[in-house]
């Protein structure tokens, strides 16, 4: 099974995408994932991500579809399940995708969207804090550590807020979903192809999880 995870930043695609792969077994391709790895890497490619994502701003077309076309073929290889995270955000994105799917004989078997309103995504994204040696996330209103902004596992280690987890950038990256995300989604409701289904992301992790599971189980 293929399937499209989507949604705002914010909606819980992250921990809903990690218990979908437990309980489905897919290969989870997340573009931000992807993307964190290669600005990281310090490469020419990696700098001019940092720059497009630090300032909140969707990446170009033709780098995100190059990059997630590799990605994808060396997930078809293993011949399990295939969720994308992340991608497509745009409708050429999305085309680009048919195509490839297409030719490979691997076409998508489902749309599935986490929606939420934009005051608990903004709540959610600007309390975010991790740890600068581990990475483990906190919230500082629904997941504290035990020591006030201590980490856990890292003895003295203070939190720290991503650089685009501020509010200002949250609302920029709302907006840009909105005008070149949102109509990917019509995008597959338009074309008949492929199933579309909502799942309300207002809710508490594990109630949209119940929802979310029999979502996807009914796709097959």
């Amino acid at each position: 099974m293929r399937i499209v995870l989507m949604g705002p930043p914010g909606a819980g695609k992250g921990t809903q995408a990690k218990r979908l792969v437990e309980k489905f077994g897919f290969v989870h391709l997340s573009s931000g994932d992807i993307f964190r790895a290669e600005k990281a890497s310090g490469s020419a490619l990696g700098a001019t991500l940092a720059e497009y994502m630090s300032a909140g701003k969707l990446i170009p077309d033709e780098v995100v579809v190059e990059m997630m076309a590799k990605a994808i073929t060396a997930a078809d290889a293993k011949g399990t399940g295939l969720m994308l995270d992340g991608f497509p955000r745009t409708v050429p994105q999305g085309e680009a995708l048919d195509k490839q799917l297409a030719a490979a004989g691997k076409p998508l078997d489902g749309v599935v969207v986490i929606t939420c309103d934009d005051a608990p995504i903004i709540s959610r994204i600007t309390g975010r804090r991790s740890c600068p040696k581990c990475g483990r996330v906190y919230h500082v209103q629904y997941l504290k550590p035990k020591d006030d902004g201590v980490c856990d596992d890292c003895a003295g280690i203070e939190l720290v807020q991503r650089s685009d987890d501020n509010e200002e950038v949250v609302r920029d990256r709302l907006k840009a979903y909105y005008a070149q995300t949102e109509p990917v989604i019509e995008y597959y409701r338009k074309s008949g192809q492929v199933k579309v289904v909502e799942v309300d992301g207002n809710g508490t992790p594990d109630s949209v999880t119940e929802v979310l599971a029999e979502a996807v189980g009914n796709l097959t």
